[in-house]
């Protein structure tokens, strides 16, 4: 097939875990004979060690206008304009290039977009977060969980105390975005990365839409070479410590500050945590918690963060927000790695694909999962075999079956 993938958070300086998702899809796609071409952001170069032509026949980097400054945050507002004329934009792109490919697959943070794409264009798109009803994609604010769908409660995402214009503004965007969205729902397929996903955007937005879930995968190829390279980092040589590995972007949402903080009130001894990853926490986390036992390694390339975590006895994901369907949780799993985390999102879900009983272990709150790590003992048998995979190659597959059907929206 001709499959135009699209994405907006590619390129990157440091990929996150969608633009990973995009470029492990690509990949496998092209190795099977499609041919591939990748639409993106004219924002950044690609990184020297990421050429396009690994992952795609063409880079087309044509999606502009996502960085534009509308000063929502100095005015206190959800500008109802911003997100509508992004949209437009990124669409006109996509019908420029429509023509030449059999589907145009979208992965991104507008999924209004789809009200702007004719309905006899083979349109899919995969919904990876909560920004089919929520304008900040995460639904989590003041160190908590939003669960409102009242569109004028999240006027206070934009100003921690909205007056009255402020807020009828903003209602009014976030009801302007929510109508384009059931509008694109309805007109082209929809994928959700986890059940979980799909049953809270089908909450908010009323059943006005049909989609199906389809899990995020793994490249088993990569999990495989992670087994056998993990000797040739030099940094973390094995001691006599239990070792916790987490690799997550450093911001609140992602718990990395919370499980320290819990680990600060009930410490653990012979226990060394290593952690992956960069953001706006980073400095502050590393003047408050580096030590001998835990240590931050920065930013790290997908190829690193696996070996180390394959080095560690152990893996945490310490997010508390709710995560649609963490990579994090199937790499561990797929590692043979015990997992921590907490029951939020999709995460519960992933259980399906535990290599042996009990290896994704759950937890309701921070306390309880710092107290599992304290009376932790790294096991010594090998997993076995699994029955689902989680794997790109399956994914790849029912993707194409996916793609061979009409325009449309899918069928539940």
């Amino acid at each position: 097939m001709r499959i135009l993938m699209v994405s907006e958070d590619l390129p990157s300086p440091t990929l996150g875990g969608l633009a990973k998702h995009v470029l492990t899809l690509c990949k496998t796609f092209k190795q099977q004979g499609h041919y591939i071409d990748l639409m993106g952001s004219n924002e950044y170069a690609w990184p020297i060690d990421d050429p396009t032509s690994y992952y795609a026949h063409h880079f087309f980097p044509e999606l502009i206008g996502q960085y534009l400054g509308w000063k929502e945050i100095a005015l206190g507002i959800f500008n109802p304009l911003k997100r509508t004329y992004t949209a437009r934009r990124f669409a006109h792109a996509i019908k420029r290039r429509a023509t030449n490919y059999d589907v145009i697959h979208y992965h991104g943070h507008h999924p209004n977009l789809a009200a702007f794409i004719p309905s006899h264009l083979n349109f899919i798109q995969t919904r990876h977060d909560q920004g089919s009803e929520c304008l900040t994609h995460i639904r989590f604010k003041n160190a908590a969980i939003c669960n409102s769908i009242d569109a004028s409660v999240c006027a206070s995402c934009r100003t921690s105390h909205p007056n009255v214009l402020q807020k009828f503004i903003s209602t009014i965007a976030v009801k302007r975005f929510r109508h384009e969205v059931r509008l694109g729902f309805q007109k082209h397929k929809t994928l959700f990365v986890s059940d979980f996903l799909k049953t809270k955007t089908n909450y908010c937005l009323g059943n006005h839409y049909s989609g199906i879930t389809l899990h995020n995968f793994i490249d088993l190829k990569e999990i495989a070479v992670a087994k056998n390279a993990w000797h040739s980092l030099p940094l973390l040589n094995k001691t006599k410590h239990t070792r916790f590995f987490i690799a997550a972007k450093l911001y609140e949402a992602k718990g990395v500050a919370a499980l320290l903080e819990a680990l600060h009130h009930h410490p653990i001894s012979n226990v060394e945590i290593i952690i992956a990853g960069d953001g706006e926490q980073e400095q502050w986390l590393r003047n408050h918690y580096q030590s001998p036992q835990i240590y931050f390694l920065g930013w790290q390339s997908a190829s690193n963060t696996l070996a180390y975590a394959m080095q560690a006895d152990a893996m945490i994901i310490p997010s508390i927000c709710e995560e649609a369907c963490p990579t994090t949780v199937l790499e561990g799993l797929a590692l043979g790695k015990p997992v921590f985390a907490l029951a939020r999102g999709g995460t519960t879900e992933l259980v399906m694909y535990e290599t042996y009983p009990n290896q994704l272990q759950i937890f309701n709150d921070m306390t309880s999962l710092a107290a599992a790590l304290a009376i932790f003992k790294p096991r010594s048998n090998s997993a076995i075999a699994q029955n689902r995979y989680p794997d790109v190659i399956h994914a790849a597959q029912s993707l194409i079956t996916l793609y061979q059907q009409p325009p449309g929206p899918l069928s539940t």
